[in-house]
């Protein structure tokens, strides 16, 4: 992966404890503190599902990004995901996406839409059908770039946002 003039070499794997830190700043940086997840929550999620909390770290260990979310029954998301971590259940066939950020200084580089291939790959592993996120309408053009097709406006209260449900079908 090329980062402005420097090759960038990513290591992608499931969250740990110990780097509750770096996403909280990242968490932090990319959302508004309407939006953005609590420590408690992260602490969760990584304790309920780190399989589907697959974080990008440099050569040199600093966490350059994330993408999280459970599985799901449900084709779109509802609010309560975002508070209640629960462990992924095989027999579920949607892959949800409740944050993908990245570090300030790693963005544009193209980190995004490699970690959301990473997620579909495990997302494929575990037998899911589609990943399913929701979005603000100026993320809707990235996550259609990233095979995503925009399904309309979600029924989220989310932060008091618009937000807009976007899904991936798997192959």
């Amino acid at each position: 992966m090329v980062y402005g003039e420097i090759e960038m070499d990513y290591t992608f794997g499931p969250a740990k404890a110990a780097q509750i830190d770096a996403i909280m700043h990242i968490e932090q940086a990319g959302f508004t503190p309407e939006e953005a997840a609590s420590r408690a929550a992260m602490t969760q999620r990584i304790a309920a599902y780190s399989d589907t909390f697959i974080v990008a770290t440099t050569t040199s260990g600093t966490v350059a990004g994330y993408v999280v979310g459970p599985a799901f029954n449900q084709r779109y998301l509802i609010d309560e995901l975002y508070g209640d971590s629960q462990p992924n259940r095989p027999a579920d066939c949607y892959q949800t996406v409740l944050s993908l950020a990245v570090h300030p200084d790693f963005r544009d580089s193209g980190l995004g839409s490699a970690l959301l291939e990473q997620l579909a790959s495990v997302a494929l592993q575990q037998g899911r059908r589609a990943i399913t996120l929701t979005c603000l309408a100026r993320l809707v053009p990235f996550y259609e770039r990233n095979g995503f097709a925009n399904e309309g406006i979600a029924d989220s209260a989310h932060a008091g946002e618009r937000w807009f449900n976007m899904v991936r079908e798997l192959q």
